[in-house]
């Protein structure tokens, strides 16, 4: 017996008959072959969309042929990631209250998405962020500063994604060795560069709505089953979570995570902040503005992605509670020691431990999650290689002489380097919670990525000095700050447990990059010699609000 497997044992029955049913070959069989239909469904998907790819507008943004419902089932299918079902499920049945905060400013980011981004950003560009910000500024040094962003951003939140499928497959495989781990995170890179190299945003989309419909459905049915289990009385779900969990009724309380001292309260805010703020600036979720066809779209889209999304959410409660219910948080930690198999042990014990319905569950909520977690990617992956394409090489390194056959190339060429980082990096972020990986992407993009395209929409003043120094200054402070944080080293937690450089006592730079973000962006302007074309600000303006001259 392997000392994983040791652990797992003695954390109880139903956790050694969990490593049974992850090891009995007739479970993993029907584990890999869901796991088979769902990659074969949406390599189909892939080339059938692929074949349909002519220009870079059909790469880039599907030939803006969705509308405003299909684009908001995608949108919510690219914003419920890992992080949201594994993720937020772990830390909820880990940390109570706390956990839930997660889902709260996950959704409630979503109206700073809607009021102040959406439509203006939609009116206003092309393909990428940083085809707003050249409109009115100079076009090299902006779009070079746009796509490092985007690509950073990007490769954090494919960190959350690699992390979560090395975890979820893991576990269900019976694989306990470093190496195996590694090599689920190199099937997924895989995936994605084949989906995006040869779907485009077409491929992408389609996969994205095929994975909301799932999501939703299967939390939909683990919410009922939890609720059934406790005759839909949620004060007796609460109460023999509280019990459970071992903490009493702390668990139900504020404070658990975010509260026992100065320095946790601090995180709290910061994750807030970082949470609420992020969504604006998120590259893949901007890109999905340019699929629909009108402005109008873009607003109803982004209206049915938050009903969607704030439904998914609800559902956290009962997955995260439900498994604080259910499961010893001992076991949990056996698993995945940030709480990341919470969802897929919950199906797992409802289903019934000893039981091939529970295997079945159990396979079907982890397909669930893996197709979740390469529909992610593959947006993430897009939006990364989109920008490096578009902005960098097409408008910087051939100085917008090249032809959409060279882009849609450089494109794919880029999706291959990016997949092959991330794989990288995913490996080394294996054992850390998906939904804290998520959060630290938050922060960089509101901390680089939304200063400057608020200023830029709405700022006659703003200068190109301004978004470079506001990009860059956001970009620096936040990595910075994660980089000597306890995420990266300090903690048994951290990426690198067995060191301790860390200085920024932060999990979250939110609370010091945002602010620095927004500062620096004024700063630069006012230190700035420059004028600013007060006729392509009016333009900018007017399009921005009307559509006229939209793509």
């Amino acid at each position: 017996m392997t000392p994983v497997q040791h652990t797992l044992s003695a954390t109880g029955r139903a956790s050694h008959t969990l490593l049974a049913a992850g090891e009995a070959s007739e479970h993993r069989t029907l584990i890999i072959t869901l796991f088979a239909v769902f990659v074969a469904a949406t390599l189909v998907i892939t080339v059938w969309a692929g074949r349909q790819t002519k220009d870079a507008a059909d790469f880039y943004a599907g030939g803006r042929q969705f509308t405003g419902f299909q684009n908001g089932l995608a949108v919510s299918g690219d914003y419920m990631s890992a992080a949201s079902f594994l993720g937020i499920a772990g830390a909820i049945a880990l940390f109570g209250y706390d956990g839930f905060l997660y889902s709260i400013g996950f959704l409630v980011a979503w109206l700073v998405a809607l009021l102040l981004v959406a439509e203006p950003l939609r009116n206003s560009g092309r393909y990428t962020m940083g085809d707003v910000l050249a409109y009115r500024m100079r076009q090299r040094p902006v779009r070079t500063a746009a796509g490092t962003s985007t690509i950073v951003v990007s490769i954090f939140y494919l960190l959350a994604q690699m992390a979560g499928a090395g975890v979820l497959v893991s576990l269900l495989l019976g694989i306990t060795s470093d190496g195996g781990k590694i090599g689920i995170v190199a099937l997924v890179g895989v995936l994605m560069i084949v989906y995006v190299t040869i779907g485009g945003m077409k491929g992408t989309t389609w996969v994205q709505m095929v994975k909301a419909v799932l999501l939703i459905a299967g939390a939909l049915l683990l919410t009922f089953l939890v609720l059934l289990k406790f005759d839909f009385d949620v004060s007796e779900l609460l109460g023999r979570a509280a019990d459970n969990s071992g903490k009493g009724s702390a668990f139900l309380e504020p404070g658990l995570k975010y509260g026992a001292t100065g320095t946790t309260k601090l995180d709290f805010l910061s994750l807030g902040i970082a949470l609420v703020l992020g969504t604006a600036g998120l590259p893949h979720i901007l890109i999905r503005f340019y699929t629909v066809p009108t402005a109008k779209a873009a607003r109803k889209s982004v209206i049915w992605a938050i009903g969607l999304i704030g439904a998914f959410y609800l559902m956290t409660l009962a997955l995260g509670f439900g498994a604080a219910a259910l499961i010893k948080p001992g076991e949990i930690i056996a698993s995945n020691k940030a709480g990341n198999t919470a969802a897929p042990l919950l199906a797992l014990h409802l289903g019934g431990v000893d039981s091939n319905w529970g295997a079945i569950l159990l396979a079907t909520i982890s397909a669930v999650a893996f197709a979740t977690i390469l529909a992610v990617v593959a947006g993430l992956t897009l939006a990364s290689s989109s920008s490096f394409a578009h902005d960098i090489y097409a408008n910087v390194i051939k100085r917008g002489q090249a032809t959409d056959k060279q882009e849609v190339s450089a494109a794919r060429w880029a999706t291959v380097g990016i997949g092959a980082v991330s794989i990288v990096l995913g490996a080394l972020a294996r054992d850390l919670n998906v939904a804290g990986l998520v959060a630290l992407a938050f922060a960089v993009a509101a901390s680089a990525n939304l200063p400057t395209i608020l200023y830029s929409l709405f700022w006659k003043r703003f200068t190109t000095t301004g978004a470079l120094w506001s990009i860059y200054g956001g970009l620096v402070t936040a990595v910075g700050l994660v980089l000597f944080s306890p995420v990266v080293s300090g903690k048994p937690t951290s990426m690198f447990p067995d060191v301790d450089f860390h200085w920024f006592p932060l999990e979250n730079p939110g609370l010091i990059s945002i602010p620095v973000g927004f500062l620096l962006g004024v700063v630069g302007t006012l230190l700035s010699k420059e004028t600013p074309d007060a006729g392509k600000y009016a333009e900018l303006e007017v399009r921005s609000l009307t559509g006229t001259g939209a793509h």
